[in-house]
């Protein structure tokens, strides 16, 4: 009866479409995982529609595969405008470089998927950095990272960073009249959680990045808060999935008050001296881990950092996944704001 009435509760809240592709992702991620902390990654590869790069441009965007570590086989999808009266884009110049009058940011994208699911070539995650190329007029690169539980802590972070090293090499992606690479960090649950530990790399290497924009980003700790004890089991997640993660993400013999959960736990890094790129939070009330993104945006604001919080009561995760709701394009122009502000 209980399961009954969330279910009727989520679908009276979320849009059809919305809960139909997150109920979907939900089936087939409980599927997916097993109790002895195993993943079925060749059935994932199947439940998971992909689509392939794409040189020919759509709605003004086209894109490419780059292979950028062959010792991991890290793979990132490049996404480009294209401008009025363009040729079509050939495979000798897709990497034409960007204007020398216009300053073009460039968003290296991490999915979600709670470090387990998904990737670059996920359909629904290729359609959202489409979206972020024409939103924001941005090229964006998209990060293939390592999974879970094959693939455990640091691989992820490991992964980004080589992206970001990546991006910085190429003069392709260079643009402005001062010709720099204009970086912003953005991903969203497990990918927003990427952006924070990629970014603090950037700042103990002295690496620049623009701005940090995590969505529903994915942070716990050992105490169960007010809203995971709340939305438990509501709105597509429970803490049981979220242990499971986490299981399968963190070293084995660790607790969810590991840094690479828990950022500002007893175990965290200080933030004293640091100056931390400013971020972009965006929580959802509906989504069981607010709690802990909350704190996030209050550690770093307590930390002097430059954060903006965008809290929305009524979306749930996975809202910025389709455009059929108010959240979806509030969002969208919150992150144009944010990344062209520095233009």
């Amino acid at each position: 009866m209980d399961n009954q009435a969330t279910l009727s509760e989520s679908r009276r809240v979320v849009p059809q479409n919305t809960w139909v592709l997150i109920t979907n992702f939900k089936l087939a991620y409980t599927l997916l995982r097993r109790p002895d902390g195993t993943f079925n990654r060749h059935l994932a590869e199947y439940l998971d529609r992909k689509v392939p790069a794409n040189i020919i441009p759509v709605d003004g965007v086209f894109s490419f595969d780059v292979v950028i570590d062959r010792s991991t086989g890290l793979l990132v999808r490049v996404y480009r405008p294209t401008q009025a009266g363009d040729a079509q884009p050939s495979y000798l110049n897709l990497e034409q470089p960007l204007s020398s009058d216009v300053a073009v940011p460039v968003i290296i994208f991490f999915h979600g998927g709670s470090f387990a699911h998904s990737s670059a070539s996920t359909a629904i995650y290729d359609t959202l950095c489409r979206r972020l190329v024409g939103v924001c007029k941005a090229v964006v690169i998209s990060v293939n990272y390592r999974r879970a539980p094959e693939n455990r802590y640091p691989c992820a972070y490991d992964d980004g960073w080589a992206a970001l090293t990546w991006v910085h090499s190429k003069q392709w992606l260079r643009s402005g009249n001062d010709s720099k690479v204009r970086a912003y960090l953005v991903g969203d649950s497990s990918g927003g959680n990427i952006v924070h530990h990629v970014a603090l790399r950037a700042v103990e290497s002295g690496t620049e990045v623009m701005g940090n924009v995590l969505l529903n980003p994915m942070f716990g700790g050992m105490e169960r808060t007010e809203s995971e004890k709340r939305l438990d089991g509501k709105y597509f997640v429970s803490i049981r999935d979220r242990d499971w993660y986490w299981r399968a993400f963190l070293p084995e013999g660790v607790d969810r008050d590991h840094p690479a959960c828990n950022p500002f736990g007893p175990q965290g890094v200080s933030f004293d001296g640091i100056k931390f790129p400013k971020s972009l939070v965006v929580v959802s009330g509906l989504d069981l881990v607010q709690d802990w993104q909350l704190a996030y945006a209050e550690g770093l604001k307590k930390a002097g950092q430059d954060v903006k919080l965008v809290f929305l009561e009524q979306a749930t995760i996975g809202f910025y996944l389709l455009p059929n709701n108010n959240h979806f394009h509030n969002v969208m122009e919150e992150i144009n704001t944010f990344v062209c502000s520095d233009s």
